[in-house]
């Protein structure tokens, strides 16, 4: 059983590997066709929705990195290997997308005051080019592994699309009316869009690394159903934390009936413990450590005396 999860676990990474290769390849193109576009047109709109390919791009590639890295064995130095790395990149790439979601909003202001022309025929044959790129890539991207990397990176290249569903609305809109500040308007939208989803991406990371408890693991619920068993007396020292989106770990020291150790049936305890800590529980912690402690075993917990 042990070796058939790692190799589902080892054929689901590689797919989402190439899946980041392929999305990075489509995004550099869809880059370079862009900033060819943003200098014919001259369009701010189209010019900061190629900033957002490339910071997007940008986040792609740290994604496949992280996710080659992530791959590694664990060590006797890094003993859960790079899985962190993917928590890491995912809060640099939010952090990027965040500033650069604020410098778009400021120029896209001073542009709607300071309206340029636009060639909006060029701006819509780029918009075309960009949107059917973001579609293929996210199109790689859907499905498989569901990490933080692989969600972040799949949320970008929507962001993507939608920057280029809105900047061909802007040249349609500047073609049918002449009114150059929906090139403005675009750009602030799209500014608009990356943010939102940049802080949630971030908040993810910096919750993951500050070791919170995994999202839908209620401690308190998990801590009553272990102290529900006959044979429990408590459960202390009681911690959840995730090393990656898709790793959560929990350790626990449970104090037991001391007959539990004298029968001979703390081994047997041991597994039903982890069974239910595995099994019972909407997330699955496949990872746990437990300390069982005897009833007569006694030490000072932040006041407490166990006895």
């Amino acid at each position: 059983m042990g070796n058939h999860h790692d190799h589902g676990h080892q054929h689901g990474a590689g797919a989402g590997r190439r899946r980041l290769a392929v999305a990075f390849g489509i995004s550099i193109a869809i880059f370079l066709a862009q900033a060819l576009g943003a200098v014919l047109t001259g369009s701010l709109a189209l010019l900061f929705d190629t900033v957002h390919v490339l910071t997007d791009a940008a986040g792609l590639g740290m994604a496949l990195g992280a996710a080659v890295l992530s791959a590694r064995p664990a060590t006797e130095h890094r003993t859960w290997g790079w899985k962190r790395v993917e928590i890491l990149v995912a809060a640099v790439q939010a952090t990027v997308l965040i500033v650069v979601g604020i410098m778009v909003v400021i120029e896209a202001i001073q542009r709607f005051s300071h309206p340029q022309p636009v060639a909006d025929r060029e701006l819509i044959v780029f918009g075309v080019i960009g949107l059917l790129g973001n579609i293929a890539a996210m199109a790689v991207l859907f499905g498989g592994e569901k990490n933080l990397n692989l969600r972040a990176a799949f949320l970008e290249v929507v962001n993507d699309a939608l920057g280029s569903i809105a900047v061909i609305v802007s040249a349609l809109v500047i073609a049918w009316t002449g009114w150059m500040q929906a090139d403005a308007v675009v750009a602030l939208l799209i500014g608009v869009l990356i943010i939102p989803r940049a802080v949630f991406i971030l908040r993810e990371s910096v919750s993951v690394l500050l070791e919170s408890a995994p999202p839908g693991l209620d401690m308190d619920a998990v801590r009553r159903h272990l102290e529900s068993h006959p044979q429990v007396v408590k459960v202390h020292d009681l911690h959840a934390s995730r090393i990656s989106t898709d790793l959560p770990v929990l350790s626990a020291h449970i104090v037991l009936d001391d007959r539990c150790f004298e029968d001979g049936k703390s081994a047997q305890m041991l597994c039903d413990l982890q069974n239910c800590i595995s099994e019972h529980f909407e997330v699955s912690i496949a990872h746990s450590t437990i300390q069982l402690e005897p009833k007569s075993h006694y030490r000072h917990e932040a006041g407490e005396f166990i006895v």
